[in-house]
């Protein structure tokens, strides 16, 4: 199947034989997909390596026959985006959070819009800790693993801003007992179900919980980004 001028995100790439990458890809109507990008890495060849870097808007032209697709063109979309610091390894977290949430081959349309705001929210220089909390908000709910933010899990009652609960993720929200540990805020699940960003000790709070819950869906396992994002000390 020919596919023309696909809007795309290059998550990363690596060597793939001798003159050729293999690019982990997310499109806009086909998912995530592997492509084969052949010749690119010869001295003169027509398509260069940097038409292809992480993070930037791309439109391209392949051919998908099969588990991987081959490369036939690519071209820029809009303005590139620069991640730096911070906001480069939490673009990394970025990817490999997709890369183990979702399948091949899986149109995820709503995925794709916010991976891109997201991208575009680092690149400005946003608050990275809630800019992450956003996403991940936003990619559970298009997984359809979304978050139970504004009604309590177990009797279906309206979360009050001042209570205190544990998050279960596959029940919900649920009364704490006093001084349980690990707990998070009512008022803390409401904003960000209203897109409000909490405070310093609400976003700490929701961070764990984010953690928990994808945890849960990776079937315990982890993320190699949080041991780096932890290490070089990124506000995440």
């Amino acid at each position: 199947m020919r596919i023309d001028q696909q809007p795309t995100f290059v998550m990363h790439g690596r060597p793939y034989r001798e003159t050729s990458l293999l690019l982990e890809c997310l499109t806009r109507d086909h998912g995530r997909i592997g492509v084969v990008a052949r010749g690119v890495r010869r001295e003169r060849a027509k398509l260069q390596r940097s038409q292809l870097e992480p993070f930037q808007p791309i439109a391209l032209d392949f051919l998908l026959r099969g588990e991987l697709a081959t490369l036939r063109a690519a071209e820029p979309i809009g303005l590139p985006m620069r991640l730096v610091g911070d906001a480069l390894m939490s673009g990394l977290y970025l990817n490999e959070l997709v890369v183990r949430l979702t399948a091949r081959h899986d149109p995820q349309p709503a995925v794709f819009d916010a991976y891109g705001s997201t991208l575009r929210r680092l690149a400005d220089g946003e608050p990275v800790g809630w800019t992450l909390r956003r996403f991940e908000r936003d990619l559970l709910d298009a997984l359809g693993y979304a978050l139970a933010l504004e009604f309590e899990g177990d009797s279906g009652e309206p979360l009050v801003s001042g209570g205190s609960y544990r998050y279960e993720p596959e029940l919900g929200a649920v009364p704490a007992r006093p001084n349980e540990p690990h707990t998070v805020q009512g008022r803390d699940l409401l904003d960000l179900a209203a897109d409000r960003c909490p405070d310093a000790a609400g976003l700490a709070a929701l961070r764990r919980l984010m953690r928990q819950v994808i945890t849960f869906h990776l079937g315990g396992g982890e993320l190699r980004a949080w041991t780096v994002l932890g290490q070089g000390g990124v506000r995440r």
